[in-house]
Formats: C-alpha cells, sequence, structure tokens
C-alpha cells in the first residue's frame, strides 16, 4: 500500500541547481506575473519589480502551495520597498483612471440644485449622505460616528439617493 499523496507543491530550494527550479517557476508564472503587476502598477516598472520578485523568491527558497499568492504578495512588498526607497506614494493604475474619469467643479446650475436637494432632505439623512459622499467613510464609519446600525445607514443613503433622483428628474 502506499502513502497518500500529499497536495502539489512548488519548491524553489535553491541549494542544488538553482537555475533548474527559477527557470521553471519562471516558465510557469513569468507572463502570469508580469500581467499582472502591469494591471495593478502600470506598465513602467512591471520588469523590474518582476525581477526584484523573483530574486526575493529565490532568496526565501521555501515550499509554496499556492505559487500566484505567493509571487503576488512578495511583489507587492518589493513594490511598497520601492515607493519607500523612491519616497513617493505608489500610483496603482486604478487611481490614474479614476482620476481622469473624475467630473469637472460642478457649474452653477449644478451647486444650485445640490443645495436644494441637501436642502429638502431631513437632517439626519442629509448627514448620513454628506458623511458618505464628502468623506469617503464607510457605512461603519458612519454608523460608528452617528451612533446608529449600519442597516439604519444603508436605509438613510437609500433614501437620499432616492430623494436626489427624484429631484433631478
Amino acid at each position: 500500500m502506499s502513502a497518500p499523496e500529499s497536495p502539489a507543491r512548488f519548491v524553489l530550494d535553491v541549494a542544488d541547481d538553482p537555475r533548474v527550479e527559477v527557470e521553471g517557476f519562471y516558465r510557469t508564472h513569468g507572463n502570469w506575473l508580469i500581467a499582472f503587476l502591469r494591471h495593478r502598477f502600470g506598465s513602467q516598472d512591471a520588469e523590474e519589480l518582476a525581477q526584484e520578485t523573483y530574486v526575493r523568491a529565490i532568496g526565501a527558497g521555501a515550499a509554496v502551495r499556492n505559487p500566484r499568492a505567493y509571487l503576488a504578495r512578495i511583489a507587492v512588498n518589493a513594490a511598497r520597498d520601492q515607493v519607500r526607497r523612491r519616497g513617493a506614494r505608489p500610483v496603482l493604475v486604478s487611481d490614474v483612471a479614476r482620476a481622469e474619469a473624475a467630473p469637472t467643479a460642478p457649474d452653477q446650475a449644478e451647486a444650485l440644485l445640490l443645495k436644494q436637494i441637501l436642502r429638502a432632505m431631513p437632517r439626519d439623512v442629509r448627514e448620513v449622505f454628506l458623511l458618505s459622499r464628502s468623506t469617503g467613510l464607510t457605512n461603519v464609519d458612519i454608523a460608528r460616528r452617528c451612533g446608529i446600525s449600519v442597516k439604519r445607514v444603508e436605509a438613510r443613503m437609500t433614501q437620499a439617493l432616492a430623494m436626489c433622483k427624484a429631484l433631478t428628474e
């Protein structure tokens, strides 16, 4: 009788011949890692971060159950270290897209409409709406701040959005 097989493991054990293990690991996951890094941090830093990721993975010499999660964690840590060295905040691709898609400042008519909508809202609904939209707090944070339940925050946001829709149509 043979022993039950253990789950598949990818090993980056560099004791014997590091080139063989790393080359196979890179062939299997290299394209995925570069695509992951391009998506997350843009194409400018992807190649450099991929190299740094593999250097760190080789240095760790660890048995890995989920190689992509392992590489992703190392890559994100490498990106953070790179940012610290540069002394700047990382700019994610999603942040750039969001900034480019951000609406311009409202004109006078939109500002007047917003004031009218806010005045029409009950005070408690207006407070939750403004906390959500202007500060970016989560519903949990708003609930704590206002001393109400998360469900109550959700109900007030639903009411506020319904009023916004009704008053803009």
